[in-house]
């Protein structure tokens, strides 16, 4: 798969998702496998950007490229400016942002909202085109509502504005994260466009993802909530396209150090305090479905101290290795550990 003059290791990308997919996140998937990772989104008002949020969003050092760069707004102008700027601080490739239906966003007429204004769409799209010179890709959902599924239109508007990738949620505006996600209207998109259409939604398993590429014709795929707590889904999708069944669980080992390793990155990137903080949920997520999980999860929340949440990871997969020696994350695997006999454990 290729955008612009990047071609991509594999078809399966980490999709923007506010609040998570920051850097150490984005290194992580970026080393278990995601052939690309896109940024958190940013607002295209660069006079907010000097806050500390805004910063750490806009900073992409020692991040291997190709780094993409999702922006948000309703301003063709602006819209142009936030890209030139983004571009100018490193980004690669600049995603727009059609797709989000969060309140705060839409109330300012971005993010999914666009979706009902479509001369609206066409003039920013041609205006963050015509202002960078790497490729722009966007982002968006299969309509404002499910009587006005109209991502078709957009998608040929994009394609006619120089748009060089295209990612679908199967969702509506209106839908908001209810119910399932529909790919129907994805398939009817990647047969109208020549550009790279990516399909997104409820994609949490290897298994579903070839699924969706094969039922669709997408040229890849967009992974977000399946992969909080489960970086590793990446690179089991990527084995599992590749080879038609799944890798081998990950050690215990191998993932308490990723953890390990994902902990330090945000004690580092955030400070201590906001960092502590910051882990809180993502020890949540990968701990979800493991065997004493809750219990650890309990105590976590309560650590203030760097070293102190450090210490208790160490004892918790201690723990579990004192019985498995195999941990799959996910639950696709059908099992969250594996016995040092070789019996599943639940």
């Amino acid at each position: 798969m290729r955008i612009g003059p990047h071609a991509l290791p594999n078809p399966v990308i980490l999709a923007p998702m506010a609040g998570v997919t920051d850097r150490p996140f984005r290194r992580l998937c970026r080393e278990l496998g995601a052939g690309l990772v896109v940024s958190e989104m940013v607002t295209s008002d660069t006079r907010l950007w000097q806050s500390a949020k805004s910063s750490r969003r806009l900073d992409h050092s020692g991040e291997p490229g190709p780094i993409s760069v999702q922006i948000a707004g309703a301003d063709p102008r602006m819209m142009a400016e936030a890209a030139r700027a983004n571009v100018d601080l490193g980004a690669q490739i600049i995603d727009i942002n059609m797709g989000c239906p969060a309140k705060k966003v839409c109330k300012r007429a971005a993010g999914s909202a666009l979706l009902s204004e479509p001369e609206l769409v066409a003039r920013i799209l041609q205006s963050v085109v015509a202002a960078v010179p790497v490729p722009v890709t966007l982002k968006i959902r299969t309509g404002p509502t499910r009587d006005n599924r109209n991502a078709v239109l957009i998608a040929r508007i994009a394609e006619q504005s120089g748009i060089q990738a295209l990612a679908i949620h199967g969702r509506t505006r209106a839908d908001r994260f209810n119910g399932e996600a529909e790919f129907e209207t994805i398939g009817e998109v990647a047969r109208s466009v020549e550009i790279p259409v990516i399909a997104n939604g409820d994609i949490d398993s290897p298994q579903k993802a070839q699924r969706i590429l094969q039922s669709t014709g997408a040229g890849g795929i967009m992974i977000g909530r399946a992969a909080q707590g489960n970086p590793w889904i990446f690179q089991d999708t990527v084995h599992y396209l590749e080879h038609g069944r799944l890798a081998p669980a990950p050690s215990v080992e191998e993932v308490r150090a990723r953890v390990l390793a994902h902990l330090s990155d945000l004690h580092d990137f955030y400070g201590t305090y906001s960092g502590v903080r910051i882990a809180r949920k993502h020890l949540g997520w990968y701990t979800q479905n493991l065997p004493g999980g809750e219990h650890f999860r309990r105590g976590f929340n309560n650590l203030e101290k760097a070293t102190d949440q450090r210490r208790a990871i160490k004892q918790f997969f201690q723990q579990i290795s004192a019985s498995s020696d195999r941990l799959r994350i996910g639950c696709y695997g059908g099992v969250s550990a594996r016995n040092k006999d070789g019996a599943l454990a639940a």
